[in-house]
């Protein structure tokens, strides 16, 4: 079993920054591909930023140039570092990770939640 655990979340106001983590633990071999996910109240869960264990990243493009995804792979930690927080940004940021765990399977697994919220 795969847990992921974030932290970070907060209340800011426009322009502010700030820093989510997501810790992964478990029975793990190896962690691919890491993530960050939004949810809003009236929205799907929408991809935010990606990236590989080699360290490629992918983002969405309201975020460019504003967050900047990394991880630690000694650490199987995520992070989300973002800047120039819009109220758009508000809502739940979901870590998301590919796993491959000690029974040879791949877990597609997600941490419980962290609430960004940002005022005008």
């Amino acid at each position: 079993q795969v847990q992921l655990v974030e932290s970070g979340g907060g209340s800011v106001q426009a322009g502010g920054s700030l820093r989510l983590s997501c810790v992964a633990s478990g029975n793990i071999v190896t962690i691919n591909t890491m993530g960050w996910y939004r949810q809003t109240p009236d929205k799907q869960r929408d991809l935010v930023a990606t990236i590989t264990r080699g360290g490629t990243t992918t983002y969405t493009d309201s975020v460019k140039g504003r967050f900047a995804i990394s991880r630690d792979n000694a650490k199987k930690t995520v992070y989300l570092q973002m800047n120039s927080l819009k109220p758009e940004d508000t809502g739940v940021y979901y870590c998301n990770a590919l796993v491959l765990t000690t029974s040879l399977r791949t877990s597609n697994t997600w941490g419980q939640g962290t609430v960004v919220t940002v005022s005008s």
